[in-house]
């Protein structure tokens, strides 16, 4: 059993193989959410409330954050 998510087969990620995907931790990835910076999908109420993060508006999110940063060798701001 794979512990990478296959993101071709997948719409919406787990907060866990979102983080995975970015190369950083649940805890910045939920920092990143609650401030709006990385765009996500809430499901539910109340006990069984979760988010998603759909796999192409990550890859968007990534791009578009990637080519700001390009050259500068400094860290991106969001």
């Amino acid at each position: 059993m794979s512990l990478t998510p296959d993101t071709r087969s997948s719409l919406a990620l787990r907060p866990r193989e979102a983080a995975r995907m970015l190369g950083v931790s649940e805890r910045f990835l939920w920092s990143l959410t609650k401030i709006g910076a990385i765009p996500c999908v809430r499901l539910g109420t109340g006990k069984r409330r979760t988010v998603r993060y759909p796999v192409s508006t990550i890859n968007q999110w990534l791009e578009a954050h990637a080519t700001e940063g390009k050259g500068t060798g400094e860290a991106v701001r969001t």
